[in-house]
């Protein structure tokens, strides 16, 4: 309503001090004598001259305009407890609000005295603080009602009446917290709610009390919103499950998802097929053409192939050429075949990329679920070995896997018997890589890699015997004689003056053991390696096995003085929850992100961003030029690995590429 002239003459009668805010320009538009005491004021002319919005809080400011808004809308009256700085002196008073129209129209406040608060300091700053919180509080009737907001609170609610039940937006989760509290008394979920802004993310921390005014039972929500952090975590998931460049699923995904695919068609008594898809020569294509036509090609294959597949058909790419197709059906050969005749013809089919007309034909391996292998692994093996006998009988073609095929397991399996010998005569090598730092190129570390000096064909690489190690568990000796050698070796470092940091892989294998822990510090105290000089490296797919028997295992070896690293960090799940989880130290990232464009990809600015929010070091693997190097300098990594330094050496070449001199006198630094 509007203050008509009459109305202000009969207010400014009575003691009771009342006045009228104008919300819009900051000012007090009007007060009766009464209230002119209250703010100190020798006039009605020399209060209403205060520009009080000169030294207004966002908060004050923010709640102001929330009054407007409910006076407008709802014709709120309300009252709180309010402290006033009438020239400079703190003031606190009980306060009636209602909303009242000026003569121009625009809504101001009504403001009434009711009394003067002379409350415990700690309860007036108390209530300071809850009008200046960001933290979102809310007091709630038993029955859902709201009994009192805080700013904050009520800044993010489009309705007033709105209550405890109707905010939430999940009727699951709404269950879930209400039978929690119900359950414990208290609650603390991450739920989806509704705001002014629409859906948003928020944790709720709820617990049960009493109202102080009614001595009802009620419930206390305290809320943070999250949803800047759920949308930056929704983003760093969808890029570790997905390729880049063409939107398809990758490796990570596989892992999982075809997993669970695989599971369900076997409780439905379901067959099903996976197809391996391999582009022939496409590396001609590159080389020729460059690697822009190349990518082009790749995106063009991965929407030709996705127009063949049915709506609940998986599709993935491996990487590089390399695409995956997981289909179940009825009579899935003959779905298969089809299927596998028709990627032979359109991805066969001629196009033209940039001027460039272009052929390229694939071929492809098929195996069969359940015949050919019961999980993922074992059927891409499969299928990778089908895909290769497709190519050798002339590619642009597709062939079955057959029970011919397990020549290759055969000869796997005299590899694992020679395997078991080379533990035994202790064939197996360590060799180390330096890890070098960044800014000044001092060498501070090195990493432990394993391998293999045969009597007959020389050193072999990790890449041929490593898979048949993990296959065969005998990963488990193979990782427990690296770290003894790399225990030895540092305590030797060390007593010669060579303080470095040693890095040893473990295998997820390892990780099935609930006592590895315990093995791991025998071994290392059995060598006289010190835990503070020695980090443990990991793999992402690790945290998403055994939870509880991980986070067991990696907090005994973190409290004994290990670092724990994250091994090509980026390739598998990439979960901000992981990360707080687990006690990681370090982060290394995988190889494949500093070999495109020089590392100058959005993924590895990403995952440098977040170690230096975490405070987590950064390790940058497969540095092979001085412009990846440039580039690492300019957004402050910690360290890097790759051939640009030096590739992994046997340890009399290690230390005269660092410049080390184990005669010299204890306590000379290492050259960079």
């Amino acid at each position: 309503m509007t203050l008509l002239p009459d109305d202000l003459s009969i207010l400014d009668r009575l003691a009771h001090r009342v006045w009228v805010f104008d919300i819009d320009r900051g000012r007090v538009h009007w007060s009766n004598a009464a209230a002119l005491e209250l703010w100190r004021a020798t006039s009605l002319e020399e209060l209403t001259s205060r520009d009080m919005a000169s030294d207004m809080s966002f908060s004050v400011a923010n709640r102001l305009r929330q009054y407007q808004a409910d006076f407008e809308r709802h014709g709120t009256r309300f009252s709180e407890t309010w402290t006033l700085y009438p020239n400079g002196e703190a003031t606190t008073v009980r306060v009636l609000f209602s909303g009242y129209r000026l003569p121009d129209g625009r809504m101001a406040m009504l403001c009434e005295a009711l009394s003067e608060h002379a409350g415990e300091p700690d309860t007036l700053r108390s209530a300071e603080a809850l009008l200046h919180t960001s933290v979102m509080i809310t007091l709630y009737e038993r029955e859902g009602a709201a009994l009192y907001r805080n700013p904050a609170a009520r800044e993010t609610v489009a309705d007033p009446t709105e209550t405890c039940f109707s905010h939430l937006v999940s009727a699951d989760e709404r269950q879930r917290l209400f039978s929690e509290l119900e359950r414990d008394g208290h609650a603390r979920q991450v739920v989806s709610v509704n705001t002014s802004r629409g859906e948003a993310w928020h944790e709720i921390s709820a617990r049960g009390c009493r109202d102080a005014v009614s001595g009802k039972e009620a419930w206390l929500f305290s809320e943070i919103d999250l949803s800047d952090l759920k949308r930056t975590e929704a983003r760093a998931h969808y890029l570790a499950h997905h390729d880049a460049l063409t939107g398809l699923p990758n490796r990570s995904f596989v892992s999982r998802r075809f997993q669970e695919r695989l599971d369900a068609v076997r409780a439905a008594g379901e067959e099903a097929a996976l197809l391996f898809i391999d582009l022939d020569h496409f590396k001609h294509i590159n080389d020729s053409l460059g690697h822009g036509v190349g990518d082009e090609l790749l995106v063009h294959t991965a929407r030709a192939i996705g127009g063949l597949l049915r709506d609940d058909d998986l599709f993935a790419r491996l990487g590089g050429d390399e695409f995956l197709v997981l289909a179940a059906a009825p009579n899935i050969r003959s779905y298969v075949e089809k299927l596998a005749r028709g990627v032979l013809d359109i991805v066969a089919e001629p196009v033209v990329f940039r001027g460039s007309r272009v052929n390229v034909t694939p071929s492809l391996g098929v195996c069969l679920f359940p015949e050919d292998g019961e999980d993922v692994e074992t059927l891409l093996r499969h299928a990778d070995l089908a895909m290769s006998r497709a190519k050798e009988r002339g590619r642009n073609r597709f062939a079955f896997f057959s029970t011919e095929l397990n020549d290759a397991a055969q000869l796997r399996r005299a590899l694992e018997s020679e395997l078991r010998l080379a533990l035994e005569r202790r064939e197996f090598v360590v060799y180390y890589q330096p890890r070098v730092r960044v800014s000044d190129g001092q060498v501070v570390g090195a990493e432990a890699l394993v391998r293999w000096q045969h009597p007959q064909r020389g050193l072999v690489p990790p890449y041929v015997f490593i898979p048949v190690c993990e296959e065969t568990r005998l990963i488990g000796a193979v990782g427990n004689f690296v770290l003894e050698e790399a225990a030895k070796q540092q305590r030797a470092w060390a007593e010669a003056g060579l303080d470095l940091r040693i890095s040893v892989n473990l295998s997820p294998r390892q990780f099935e053991d609930a006592e590895l822990a315990e093995h791991l510090l025998s071994i290392v105290r059995g060598a006289g390696g010190n835990p503070q000089q020695l980090e443990f490296e990991i793999t992402e797919s690790l945290l998403l096995g055994n939870v509880a028997q991980t986070l067991a295992t990696l907090q005994t070896l973190r409290a004994a003085g290990f670092a724990i690293a994250i091994d090509d960090f980026g390739t598998g799940y990439s979960s901000l929850a992981y990360l707080h989880r687990y006690p990681i130290t370090c982060l290394k990232i995988d190889r494949s992100f500093m070999s495109q464009a020089d590392g100058s990809v959005a993924i590895t600015e990403l995952i440098l961003t977040m170690t230096k929010m975490l405070k987590l070091d950064v390790v940058a693997e497969g540095v092979e030029t001085e412009a990846q190097l440039s580039w690492l300098k300019e957004r402050q990594c910690m360290d890097y690995q790759g051939f640009l330094y030096s590739p992994p050496l046997p340890v009399s070449e290690f230390e005269a590429r660092i410049g080390w001199d184990p005669t010299r006198p204890k306590g000379d630094s290492t050259s960079s």
